[in-house]
């Protein structure tokens, strides 16, 4: 709670910092140096609970059917993965131990002495207590997956509950670490290798930054022949990997969609469109979208978006004589434009990683988002005419008479927060990380005038941001030290030359590349896939003479079919749990969201051919 309100802390500070500057031309000394180290602080202290409350992301289609059918199976493999992350903290706790220490003796601060100094040491305290707790809590999953692992083996049927699968899956371990431990690799074949041990550890469930910071403390280990310079780059990651004031507009506008959310802006927008639309085929389906696409602009999050419209959308849709398919095909769909349409997050998380201008991502990914949405109307009208035993038998709907004022009224908070965020950063009146905490505040707000603000939403919405955020951010954490590994492989720098000295061409390179993400899409989630993928394709494009700001939308788009297809479909498992136990199976929304990964396909080919859609703003 403490580090989650730090969150919401270092939001006030950023806004009163704003208006101080603007009004009285005097800005606060020293916030962009709190939030820069609070950032990774909150990070640590909340990872703890993450790991407790399983907040971790991971990709579980293999385990899922290992604890069910092969139990011993399981339990042998989160012994293993638990086994290694308790390491791996240990380390880095030692390393920031040391660290802490260093600091205090020399009463390290930021800042210039006469104007204004901020002490460090506190924050590496926090650092270094946090991952310790984080440490002793995976020890105990440690414990408790063990005794599970005993009491599988003292069942007896060992063959039945997986033993003859953990001999294979500790096999194939030991023949990675056997040849990786071989002398005669380069440092190439060493990257390769721990490329695929990442995928490896990955599709078995293990959450995906403990992955990411076992290969690459290996790796390195390997590359340079000493254990200490891993140790070293462990520690270097954990405690200033996020340490940017940049890294801050992750939770701010976590905070943001979730308050929104809560204030049931999203239902309003729904609302407007529906009345707009509904004498149109297909109307509610083009309602969605279009509410969709507005949500998006506030937002930034296709999950936030899946959740919302999955609660408002689908029963009237069924109603109206929509199939449940289709409903929540519409739905799960059109929820992807929360990643594309600015302020998104993963373009956030691109721009951060790719060192590209976030203002300019969020300019590009305006026309690519307004045609994806267009192209999703277009669908939805299509389907409506052609394949009416698909859609079902709409009938017409009864809407309750909504006049201009009224619209205006739903519509205004939407209005006022784009106005808010987008003019800010375009007009250049603050930052993107800025830009998070006043759209925040101006949630907040929001929620407070529609009389949705109560303590225990303030506490639920703080308490989730911080969890969101603590994930992604050592996500990101463990994805530096991993691209530090491929550098010092130099595996994209040989992977760059690869390619040129192959003859193949760009579109050729960008064919391949979109293929490995949408297969990374079936097991991966949006970020995980972005910190991996990255590190490898940015030198390529560089390479290429590829623009990063066209890279950075047409990754974003290939990125968040994966959201849309088996068997990971984060999307449309966020359908599927927030709709009535038994309403649709799996494999409906799957089916239903196949013509919306038609259109994805096709409109990221149509951008892919003419990058001038893209930058055509810029």
């Amino acid at each position: 709670m403490l580090a989650s309100s730090t969150i919401a802390f270092f939001m006030l500070l950023i806004c009163v910092e704003i208006l101080s500057r603007a009004i009285f031309s005097y800005p606060i000394k020293g916030v962009q140096d709190f939030v820069t180290y609070a950032i990774v602080a909150c990070v640590f202290v909340q990872l703890g609970s993450c790991v407790r409350d399983n907040k971790l992301i991971a990709a579980d289609f293999l385990m899922q059917g290992w604890v069910s059918r092969k139990p011993l199976l399981a339990s042998a493999a989160h012994v293993l993965f638990y086994v290694v992350a308790t390491y791996l903290l240990w380390r880095a706790s030692i390393w920031l131990l040391n660290d802490f220490q260093k600091s205090y003796r020399s009463s390290e601060f930021t800042g210039a002495i006469g104007a204004f100094q901020l002490t460090i040491w506190p924050f590496k305290l926090a650092v270094f207590i946090g991952c310790a707790f984080a440490g002793i809590e995976v020890a105990r999953q440690t414990i408790l997956h063990f005794v599970s692992l005993w009491k599988n083996i003292r069942k007896g049927d060992l063959i039945a509950n997986g033993a003859l699968g953990g001999a294979v899956f500790f096999l194939i371990i030991g023949l990675f670490l056997y040849f990786l431990g071989s002398s005669s690799l380069s440092p190439v074949a060493i990257g390769l290798i721990c490329f695929a041990g990442l995928f490896f550890l990955v599709a078995c469930g293990m959450p995906v930054a403990f992955a990411l910071f076992a290969m690459a403390f290996l790796g390195i280990w390997l590359i340079r022949g000493r254990f200490k310079i891993a140790h070293n780059l462990l520690g270097l990651a954990s405690s200033s990997a996020t340490r940017s004031f940049a890294f801050g507009v992750v939770p701010l506008f976590v905070m943001m969609g979730l308050i929104l959310d809560r204030a049931g802006v999203g239902r309003d927008a729904f609302q407007v469109a529906v009345v707009l639309l509904h004498k149109v085929r297909g109307g509610l389906g083009i309602a969605t979208v279009a509410a969709n696409a507005v949500f998006a602009a506030i937002t930034g999050s296709s999950i936030a978006s899946a959740a919302v419209f999955s609660r408002i959308a689908v029963g009237p849709m069924v109603e109206a004589g929509y199939t449940r398919r289709f409903a929540v095909g519409v739905v799960a769909g059109s929820s992807v434009l929360g990643m594309l349409i600015p302020p998104s997050l993963l373009l956030i998380v691109y721009g951060l990683l790719s060192e590209v201008s976030i203002g300019k991502l969020f300019i590009a990914a305006i026309l690519p988002g307004v045609l994806l949405a267009f192209s999703f109307g277009i669908l939805n009208v299509f389907m409506a005419t052609f394949a009416k035993k698909f859609v079902g038998e709409v009938k017409a709907i009864d809407t309750a008479d909504m006049n201009f004022s009224e619209m205006v009224r739903n519509l205004l908070p939407i209005i006022f927060l784009i106005f808010l965020i987008m003019g800010g950063i375009y007009g250049g009146f603050f930052s993107p990380t800025e830009a998070g905490a006043v759209g925040a505040m101006g949630a907040f707000l929001v929620a407070f005038f529609k009389g949705k603000l109560t303590l225990d939403v303030v506490k639920t919405v703080i308490l989730d941001t911080g969890y969101i955020a603590a994930g992604i951010l050592f996500l990101i954490t463990a994805a530096n030290m991993f691209a530090g590994m491929l550098a010092l492989s130099t595996l994209p720098t040989q992977m760059a030359g690869f390619i040129s000295s192959a003859n193949l061409s760009f579109f050729g390179f960008m064919v391949a590349y979109f293929i490995l993400v949408l297969f990374l899409g079936m097991i991966l989630d949006s970020v995980s896939i972005m910190l991996i993928i990255l590190p490898i394709a940015l030198p390529v494009v560089t390479a290429f003479g590829g623009d990063l700001v066209w890279f950075g939308v047409v990754s974003v788009i290939a990125i968040e079919i994966g959201l849309l297809t088996p068997p990971f479909g984060l999307s449309v498992f966020v359908v599927k749990g927030s709709l009535p136990e038994g309403f649709v199976t799996l494999g409906d929304i799957f089916i239903g969201t196949a013509p919306f990964v038609i259109t994805m396909i096709f409109v990221t080919f149509i951008l892919i051919i003419f990058p001038q859609i893209t930058l055509a703003l810029i």
